[in-house]
């Protein structure tokens, strides 16, 4: 009487387990890496390059550039062109720079030039395009209005906050910080943080002053910490999380 519900839930937990395992695989399997034939098809792939699988719309791999050791999250559609099979030329339309990480559902649409620096971040849901429709006829529908390009430039060290859009002809300079759910579109210098709809500086470094306005008083990470950062694999992080988990608890301790 009690051995078929024990049964039951043991069977449950086994097919459990195994729908688990079954889908990690096919995760695996289903990643674009150079190795991969879907990676082939692309312009450049770099050495420990991932397209994290499932993907979102992929076309146009042959004018697509990944840098080497870029991590791109699931859901993410990297397009070049309107729609798969159009020659568009000699030259790459979407170059990825080395060792960045694009976030989960995010979009890169390009059509005339989109670059992207080495070691940039992006929160999810980020939304990077080249192109958008004119708007020069009153009585025509948007949508169907000629389309103009302008080029879209994203330098080194770069953070995009979740849900920000890059719109065409945005030059980002080294290390800015885009708030999330900006909405960005001129050119921003070297170091300085923006937000808003539309996209303004909000504080910014001077080589005198520092940061206008000032930072609030945080600790700078040491030389060691960051090379626990730069290690392979996930050992660099798990010993700086346990460093962090630690450091916590002593101040817990010292304020109890």
């Amino acid at each position: 009487m009690y051995l078929y519900p024990m049964f039951k839930d043991g069977a449950r937990r086994l097919a459990g387990e195994a729908v688990h395992r079954a889908y990690a695989l096919i995760r695996r399997l289903g990643e674009i890496s150079p190795a991969s034939p879907g990676g082939k098809r692309f312009h450049h792939l770099g050495e420990g390059a991932c397209i994290a699988f499932p993907q979102g719309a992929i076309f146009g791999e042959p004018w697509i550039s990944v840098g080497a050791h870029t991590l791109v999250g699931t859901h993410v559609s990297i397009s070049a062109g309107f729609v798969p099979g159009l020659d568009l030329g000699p030259d790459v339309i979407v170059r990825i720079g080395g060792s960045c990480s694009i976030g989960r559902g995010s979009h890169i649409v390009g059509h005339q030039s989109i670059v992207i620096g080495d070691d940039v971040f992006t929160g999810p849901y980020v939304y990077i395009t080249d192109q958008n429709h004119t708007y020069a006829q009153i009585d025509a529908p948007i949508g169907r209005q000629w389309p103009e390009n302008s080029a879209v430039e994203i330098g080194d060290g770069c953070w995009l906050g979740t849900g920000s859009i890059i719109l065409p002809g945005t030059r980002l300079g080294k290390n800015v910080a885009v708030a999330g759910g900006a909405v960005v579109r001129g050119e921003f210098p070297d170091n300085c943080v923006i937000a808003g709809v539309p996209a303004k500086i909000v504080r910014r470094y001077d080589a005198e002053d520092g940061w206008l306005p000032p930072m609030k008083n945080r600790p700078t990470a040491t030389a060691e910490e960051l090379a626990l950062l730069s290690l392979d694999g996930l050992r660099g992080l798990q010993e700086l999380q346990d460093r962090i988990r630690g450091e916590d608890a002593a101040k817990r301790e010292q304020a109890g």
